[in-house]
């Protein structure tokens, strides 16, 4: 698998909870997906094990339009690593995770509030790049490998933000994306990966003829 290798703290590291905060309990998932995400539908471990790998941890990520074709952005809390900076909801697949594919309903509900209904693809960091984007702890110490996918969600229209992780959220336009700019207000995505999943995701709805997220198409 060749993937790029960039130092981005911000999605594979579990975040640390207020002690207080009781446990949330995500809803059950009854997800639908293509063939070609079946890679994914296995867990941690067993990926692991399957593709020969030894990274510390895998990581996945949830790009989601809404029917006008923008996409879903997140601000990091002013709190935490990458601070007010964006990104597409994501965050590290756990043990307890039945599978990838779930991993990545779970991170978005618990980020969003939004419940994952379909995979549509996997999406990379561009034209003709495979699956994966590698990356390293702050210290350069430990590799983690994070996939992402275009998800279909229910209720798009209604974004509820975990504050312990994000403050603020953005439905943005692929032309946004490239300025970094929502009519006067400016807006910095984490680092040149998560720019170019960005816009390969872009790229992909754009080549496939302009699918919405909610169009239920096969």
């Amino acid at each position: 698998m060749t993937v790029n290798t960039s130092s981005d703290p911000s999605s594979a590291l579990p975040e640390t909870k207020s002690p207080t905060a009781p446990p949330r309990v995500p809803p059950p998932f009854n997800l639908s997906f293509p063939s070609s995400l079946s890679p994914w539908n296995k867990s941690v471990r067993q990926w692991l094990t399957d593709n020969d790998k030894h990274f510390s941890g895998l990581a996945v990520g949830a790009l989601v339009f809404n029917p006008s074709g923008r996409i879903l952005l997140v601000q990091r809390a002013a709190h935490d690593s990458m601070p007010n900076m964006w990104e597409t909801p994501g965050g590290a697949a756990d043990e307890t995770d039945a599978t990838l594919l779930e991993a990545a309903a779970r991170e978005l509900w618990e980020e969003t509030g939004l419940v994952a209904t379909r995979l549509r693809r996997s999406v990379t960091e561009g034209e003709g790049r495979a699956p994966g984007s590698l990356f390293t702890n702050r210290y350069g110490t430990r590799f983690y490998c994070r996939f992402s996918f275009e998800v279909d969600v229910e209720g798009w229209e209604e974004v509820r933000v975990d504050p312990e992780e994000h403050q603020d959220y953005l439905w943005v336009t692929e032309e946004e994306v490239r300025a970094g700019k929502v009519g006067e207000r400016s807006f910095t995505i984490t680092n040149r990966q998560m720019q170019a999943l960005i816009l390969e995701g872009f790229r992909l709805r754009r080549v496939e003829g302009g699918e919405t997220a909610g169009d239920g198409g096969a």
